[in-house]
């Protein structure tokens, strides 16, 4: 069994989309299951969500007869930030609603505001029959700071530290960039034995690449990168991109050859692309670049250790 994988639940940007133009690489917004160390990672609360609350309820019930034998489930979420996409399913994350669960919640917010309070003030409330306080789990919402790591040990609750020491476990860190309006947003990077996931989604492109990004992701196993647009979208003399906070597929790789990421996953597609423009995008890229670039879809599995 894999120590170290993850899973794409949802890889849209904007929007959901129920519609059969769309069924290839799917149509709900961002989510990515990750499975390290005996730890439970979810990478933002989009409608992907949803399947992987669906799955873990259904693992638990049939984990023993009664409530009481059950195995309760755990989990880490970061947030990159509250966009509507990014946390659109995490009301309907039916683990929250088990006495048993237990849930950490991490992520940035602007200076001076408070993840839980933004959490309660948009998405529970008068805009869901329920209020934070009313949810049946023990959830923990806590606010990250750049230089602060998360740190995952075996039947421990998470360690939140400054530290620079050497660690054998699972270690979270981040840092917040700030091309994507209007708070910016939070760059992950997941590492473990000697192996590393970076998840740098709703980023724009800079020219010539990130360079603060291209060191954070430096030797990374598996970068997943913002690709909501083509470059002739992006520059459209009609109706540009620029500014919108998100990067080409162009850029992308340029982040991947400077940081020397082995593996590049394209991700959080614009909500007008459907498979056709897709499928052409990927034959682009991916014969350029075989074994190395991968376009995100729904369900699709990889193994980094």
């Amino acid at each position: 069994m894999s120590e170290f994988s993850l899973k794409f639940r949802g890889v849209r940007g904007s929007y959901p989309l129920p519609n059969e133009k769309f069924l290839r690489y799917g149509g709900n917004t961002a989510c990515v299951e990750v499975n390290v160390g005996g730890h439970l990672i979810i990478l933002d609360a989009g409608t992907g969500l949803i399947n992987v609350g669906d799955e873990l309820v259904e693992r638990h019930i049939s984990s023993g007869f009664s409530p009481e034998e059950r195995t309760p489930i755990y989990a880490t979420i970061l947030l990159s930030h509250i966009h509507q996409d990014h946390i659109q399913g995490f009301t309907f994350f039916r683990p929250l609603h088990l006495k048993s669960t237990s849930i950490n919640v991490f992520g940035q917010v602007a200076e001076g505001e408070n993840l839980s309070e933004e959490f309660s003030n948009i998405l529970f409330g008068k805009s869901f029959p329920l209020d934070l306080k009313d949810i049946a789990g023990k959830l923990n919402i806590r606010n990250l700071k750049n230089e602060e790591k998360v740190i995952l040990r075996h039947n421990q609750e998470p360690i939140v530290t400054t530290g620079n020491g050497e660690w054998n476990d699972v270690v979270i860190q981040c840092y917040k960039s700030y091309a994507h309006p209007q708070d910016g947003v939070t760059i992950y990077k997941i590492s473990y034995k000697g192996k590393s996931l970076v998840y740098a989604t709703d980023k724009e492109s800079f020219l010539g690449g990130d360079k603060k990004l291209i060191d954070f992701a430096r030797n990374c196993t598996v970068l997943i990168h913002d690709a909501q647009y083509t470059t002739e979208d992006y520059l459209n003399q009609f109706a540009p991109k620029q500014g919108y906070g998100h990067s080409t597929f162009d850029g992308a790789i340029e982040v991947q050859r400077q940081a020397n990421a082995e593996k590049l996953v394209f991700f959080h597609f614009d909500p007008s692309y459907n498979d056709e423009k897709l499928d052409r995008i990927k034959e682009h890229y991916t014969n350029q670049f075989p074994e190395k670039v991968f376009m995100a879809q729904e369900n699709m599995e990889l193994e980094i250790l």
